[in-house]
């Protein structure tokens, strides 16, 4: 009885590991390749986080050299003072998805120094807190084109990512 105790949680712990190790999708049915192979070209598979879609959501406001924080949705951008050097009128786009995904304009707007987005992923389901999460740089279609330096924080399910310029960002595991 007592190896059955103990037996127990080594299988469970052994079938979440499979799991995990198994091939990641994207939403497309399109595999993506970690832009940033190793040295003998080998990198982990990347996709995006699927989740439960939550309401589109989107806001527009003006953020000058002061810097400031725009929300939409769950997610937050974070403009340091300095990063714009004029006011600009910025509209962020959540569309409701199975990708936590962030679209700004205007597209291409560039910053001094990075800002910081912070992506939710908490309605993306326990399995992925496993995995340390990434915000990806995207096309419009979702397809991977950069991992940006990110911090993944595992107990509030959300990270946050630096970034140079607007464009559309996602949840990359």
């Amino acid at each position: 009885m007592i190896t059955h105790r103990f037996l127990r949680p080594v299988f469970i712990g052994a079938a979440l590991l499979a799991v995990l190790s198994c091939e990641r999708s994207s939403p497309l049915g399109v595999e993506s390749q970690a832009p940033n192979a190793g040295l003998l070209g080998w990198a982990p598979s990347v996709a995006l986080l699927r989740c439960a879609p939550l309401p589109a959501d989107s806001v527009t406001q003006t953020i000058g050299p002061d810097g400031g924080t725009l929300s939409v949705g769950t997610h937050r951008l974070t403009i340091p003072a300095g990063a714009l050097a004029a006011p600009v009128t910025i509209t962020a786009i959540a569309p409701s998805d199975t990708v936590n995904q962030v679209r700004f304009f205007p597209e291409g707007l560039t910053f001094a120094s990075p800002a910081r987005l912070t992506m939710s992923y908490a309605n993306c389901g326990f399995l992925y807190g496993l995995a340390p999460k990434q915000i990806a740089y995207t096309t419009d279609d979702l397809s991977i084109l950069a991992l940006l330096p990110s911090i993944d924080d595992f107990w509030r399910q959300r990270v946050t990512g630096s970034l140079q310029h607007f464009s559309t960002y996602a949840i990359a595991w």
